[in-house]
């Protein structure tokens, strides 16, 4: 079966194209600056990256050129080959706890709640909608970034705000990154032959970490909303609430001008001035003591999390794992996390960190021998996992 796995963002839209359920890819790319008229997107095709501009007004140009391109470069020889459709959807609320079957019913549903997500969810309509009309014999599946979060209980996804918040606004915690944090728990049972406990460390330019016990999310540092958490590349994650009003009243702003920079100036980027982890890692190699600094901060909110979770599971913990884009590669954020961590008897392997660099092809254990618990380094792959969700929904 041919399966497009698609994830599209409000100007951007990302494929990739399975033979399932070998899960060989068959080509990816992306679209960049949808609703522009100097866009452009990559293709894949056999070993050659192809780059060009375009028109892309909106996702039904995106769609329309992705489909050409798969036909032009015979990649299938005709759309009627492409028997699926996966559709990463950021929020499902508290409607949808796994992947389903798109409806006119889900449609509406997801549309009804794109208020909490209004920068995803409406893009991600935008992309099935003009998918539907391409290619209208292939079946559509929404796989959601909420939902492998949605085991979480109640007294630990509610928040201490008047009860009616929830009941009338749904205000409560969802996570995210969900798809990614399933698949590395998948992974890890996989490995461990088990269903396992524990904590997963997802380090991007976002991030969260999830705790896992038997294999279900029990709970995760994300909230209502992405901003919720550790520190990240330019979120706040956690702060005092009153900060806000604070701020407004100081610096005679708005609420809208407080949101972006709490969103889009804070974290890594507000206090170290930059938010790329490569471009942290050098700076801190060279003492630059804001970048010092920031690390500081950044570590020992993961270690704060990881503690946390720690005591959740009870100290009954089968692996620790880093993954995404920081986690995979980045050994000094992994060498001050781990090290921070001995008290809880974990310890590191520094010459085992240094080598695993999932961009160089290696992942695998980087904790010392005497460590009382596994850290493990592990390539995530949203991509593949919404084709798993898809490819098993479709066939049943």
């Amino acid at each position: 079966m041919k399966l497009l796995s698609v994830n599209a963002g409000s100007s951007t839209l990302k494929f990739r194209l399975y033979e399932m359920p070998e899960e060989k890819v068959l080509t990816k790319g992306s679209f960049e600056r949808i609703g522009t008229d100097d866009g452009d997107y990559t293709i894949r095709v056999g070993d050659e990256k192809i780059h060009k501009s375009a028109d892309l007004h909106d996702h039904n140009d995106a769609v329309r050129i992705l489909l050409e391109e798969l036909v032009g470069h015979r990649i299938v020889h005709s759309l009627d080959e492409i028997e699926a459709v996966g559709h990463r959807i950021v929020h499902g609320g508290n409607k949808y706890s796994r992947s389903v079957e798109i409806t006119d019913r889900v449609l509406k549903e997801i549309e009804s709640i794109s208020d909490l997500a209004p920068l995803h969810n409406p893009a991600a309509l935008l992309g099935v909608k003009a998918f539907q009309e391409a290619i209208p014999n292939a079946r559509m599946v929404a796989c959601f970034d909420t939902a492998f979060h949605q085991t979480i209980d109640e007294a630990t996804y509610l928040y201490p705000v008047p009860y009616e918040w929830y009941i009338k606004y749904d205000v409560r915690k969802y996570g995210f990154h969900g798809l990614s944090h399933k698949f590395i728990t998948e992974k890890m049972a996989s490995i461990l032959e088990k269903r396992p406990n524990l904590i997963i460390c997802h380090i991007g330019n976002g991030a969260s970490i999830s705790a896992i016990r038997e294999g279900v999310c029990i709970d995760t540092s994300m909230g209502f909303t992405p901003n919720a958490g550790i520190m990240m590349g330019t979120r706040s994650g956690d702060i005092d609430y009153s900060i806000i009003n604070y701020i407004m009243k100081k610096a005679e702003r708005n609420l809208e001008w407080v949101d972006n920079k709490l969103n889009k100036a804070s974290g890594l980027q507000g206090i170290a001035g930059m938010s790329d982890l490569r471009d942290i890692d050098r700076a801190y190699l060279a003492n630059e003591q804001k970048v010092v600094l920031a690390i500081e901060m950044y570590t020992n909110r993961i270690v704060d999390y990881i503690a946390k979770y720690y005591v959740r599971l009870g100290g009954r913990l089968d692996a620790i794992c880093f993954t995404a884009g920081g986690g995979e590669n980045d050994d000094i954020i992994r060498r001050e996390v781990v090290t921070k961590l001995f008290p809880l008897g974990i310890t590191l392997d520094d010459s085992k960190n240094r080598e695993t660099i999932v961009r160089r092809g290696v992942e695998g254990i980087i904790s010392g021998s005497d460590s009382m618990v596994p850290v493990y380094v592990l390539a995530t792959d949203e991509e593949l996992m919404i084709a798993r969700d898809t490819y098993n929904i479709v066939e049943g």
